[in-house]
């Protein structure tokens, strides 16, 4: 979502873009949005399994050879690596053909292909400012977003919804996360008094279609245009991924839920930095109940004086100017081509 952000504001100004990616969530996301696509066999690099490991550090090397004949081909005047192992071997072909590379960092923790990669980059953008990453090379931009809604009431009448409704967001990242999605299901699948918009990720959405839940809880797979339910709620639950950005660009109030097992624990880091702005309290995920995170909501709905603080808490810290600091910075990389 950060490369779109990118792309759309590259082809506002006139350039052409193309995206190499795997066959996950960006083969459907980037042709949708009107992009062009080329497709390199990757995957992840499994810690645990060394014969995985192995294969994985294969299937790296052949894209890195495929990756630099496609580089060859296009002649870009500039790369962008978004982090994440398909941007490993693009990284590294850029470098091979001596084409700008920039990087983008969406995390509080700098990934494994990013700490490879930034000795050989023109630019690192920094969606926080990391210890030990400072210099030329460092820029903190933020995390791109996609362009933002504003209009909280045109958003709550899209969802069918008035403004005396209160609103909760529930949202786990794209895949979707289990144990936010069954406590909140849970806790608010019978609740008349509350509204409930849920993007629970296609991966549970057909057993959590199954279950009981009444007609003001909104169960989607994924949210499109996911500022506008973002701007249409008045309490949002998430993990701490890139969310996080979105939420203040919104001007929300937050409980997060840390993905325990994220490289390096960043999503705690990410939620620190929202909850010591005020902006949001941390729910760790082993303590995550139906009743824990139906208490919680309470506490915060029930007093509106909290809520409104952490909404400008939240709106305060808000970096909407990320996307073009980003493009910028490519578009100089590859000297106005």
């Amino acid at each position: 979502m950060p490369a779109l952000a990118v792309a759309d504001a590259l082809r506002t100004d006139g350039a052409r873009v193309i995206f190499i990616g795997s066959d996950r969530a960006e083969a459907e996301l980037v042709p949708r949005a009107g992009f062009e696509f080329e497709r390199i066999e990757v995957e992840g690099l499994d810690r645990s399994n060394p014969l995985r490991a192995l294969r994985a550090v294969a299937k790296s090397i052949a894209a890195t050879f495929t990756a630099w004949k496609m580089i060859g081909q296009m002649r870009p005047a500039a790369v962008l690596a978004g982090g994440g192992y398909v941007a490993g071997p693009v990284g590294a072909a850029a470098v091979l053909r001596r084409i700008p590379l920039i990087l983008t960092e969406a995390d509080s923790h700098l990934g494994l292909t990013n700490r490879l990669l930034a000795p050989f980059a023109r630019r690192v953008c920094l969606a926080f400012d990391l210890a030990g990453r400072s210099g030329q090379r460092y820029l903190v931009t933020g995390r791109p977003i996609p362009p933002q809604v504003n209009d909280g009431g045109a958003a709550r009448a899209r969802f069918g919804l008035s403004a005396d409704d209160r609103v909760v967001v529930v949202v786990g990242g794209s895949l979707g996360a289990r144990s936010i999605n069954e406590a909140a299901i849970e806790a608010f699948g019978a609740n008349s008094d509350l509204v409930v918009i849920h993007a629970a990720g296609e991966r549970d959405l057909a057993s959590l279609t199954a279950r009981p839940r009444g007609a003001n809880y909104q169960l989607f797979g994924y949210i499109d245009s996911f500022s506008e339910a973002l701007v249409a709620a008045d309490l949002v639950v998430s993990r701490s991924g890139g969310s996080v950005f979105e939420i203040a660009a919104a001007g929300r109030p937050a409980i997060l839920v840390p993905y325990p097992h994220a490289a390096a624990d960043h999503q705690a880091g990410n939620a620190r930095w929202m909850e010591q702005a005020g902006a949001a309290t941390i729910l760790a995920d082993e303590q995550l109940t139906a009743e824990r995170l139906s208490s919680e909501v309470e506490r915060l709905l029930g007093n509106p004086e909290l809520l409104a603080a952490m909404a400008r808490a939240s709106a305060s810290i808000a970096r909407l100017d990320a996307t073009a600091l980003v493009a910028g910075e490519l578009q100089a990389a590859g000297g106005g081509r």
